[in-house]
């Protein structure tokens, strides 16, 4: 079975997603390459919300991680818009 993630962790791991699908090269062309970039963004973006997402209501998680997980996922649409907008 495998080890629990800390909540430090999955920031961590949701930070380095999030870097990843900035990391993504842009394609030059608006066809079904710009549509499967728009996918690969999206779901690098979706795997980090999806592993900060319940740390905010977790009651033994200390108040600054949870403040941080909440900033991090209300953060999430502007990155998102950032990295999409050509």
């Amino acid at each position: 079975m495998a080890k629990a993630l800390t909540p430090d962790q999955r920031i961590k791991n949701a930070r380095k997603l999030i870097e990843e699908a900035r990391k993504i090269p842009q394609p030059s062309s608006v066809g079904w390459d710009f549509f499967s970039y728009t996918a690969q963004v999206k779901d690098n973006l979706k795997k980090a919300f999806e592993l900060v997402k319940l740390i905010q209501y977790s009651p033994s998680t200390d108040p600054d991680i949870k403040l941080e997980a909440k900033e991090l996922i209300d953060s999430l649409p502007v990155i998102e818009k950032e990295i999409l907008k050509p």
